[in-house]
């Protein structure tokens, strides 16, 4: 019993041993920036119709998203930039009388189809705004700037968190009076990509919708485990 009291001692010692080894470690936090000029637009627009039929209402909405593709090809844009994301067929009720014994009844259909529209040159976008709302789109949810090729900036900002994580950490350990050691490891929290409207983008005719198309605020986060040397 006495030697299994001693094994059991020394096991626990080992671990707790193991354990202020592991603890000898400096943790950081990284993050990264860069600002750049957004190269690509992305619209949410579409076409909305009421009518008393059902049949009518989808065809009037048809019809009117058919002359809005038109109007986009003919602008420039690709197929491969342009897609349906919402197509909604729904009935439109009276109004609820509680004086009324009448049962509520379906007085008309309300139409929707709306598409995810790409624009890659940005000197175009006020203008294809213009000629869409002026071809039938009614209905607008959305306008968002991003990056055709995002890697670069991505790829910037993530050494940009990686010196930020090593500088902190550096000046940790002079601050303890504690030589910084190798990294232990190195693990990545999400980025992003933000709008930040700064400047507003070239002057554009009056006819055409104003855009503002600013900067992007690329970001990457790091976390660095580092040693402490003995």
């Amino acid at each position: 019993m006495r030697y299994v009291l001693r094994g059991f001692l020394a096991a626990v010692l080992s671990a707790g041993m193991a354990l202020a080894d592991d603890a000898r470690v400096i943790t950081t936090t990284g993050i990264g920036t860069v600002e750049t000029t957004p190269d690509m637009a992305t619209l949410r627009l579409g076409v909305t119709h009421e009518d008393k039929e059902a049949a009518a209402t989808m065809a009037a909405t048809s019809e009117g998203v058919t002359a809005v593709l038109a109007r986009l090809e003919a602008a420039g844009i690709a197929a491969r930039d342009m897609q349906t994301d919402q197509l909604s067929l729904q009935p439109i009720w009276s109004d609820y009388n509680s004086n009324s014994r009448d049962a509520r009844k379906i007085t008309g259909f309300l139409a929707t189809n709306m598409l995810t529209v790409r624009v890659r040159d940005l000197d175009t976008l006020g203008s294809v705004l213009d000629l869409v709302i002026g071809d039938g789109a009614n209905s607008f949810n959305g306008l968002s700037f991003g990056l055709q090729e995002p890697k670069p900036s991505q790829d910037a900002a993530r050494a940009d968190a990686v010196k930020d994580a090593v500088d902190r950490a550096q000046q940790l350990a002079e601050a303890a009076g504690v030589t910084l050691g190798p990294i232990q490891s190195i693990s990545e929290q999400g980025g992003f990509a933000r709008p930040q409207m700064m400047e507003m983008a070239a002057a554009r005719s009056a006819a055409d919708v104003p855009i503002a198309s600013g900067e992007l605020t690329v970001s990457a986060q790091v976390n660095i485990v580092f040693a402490i040397a003995d």
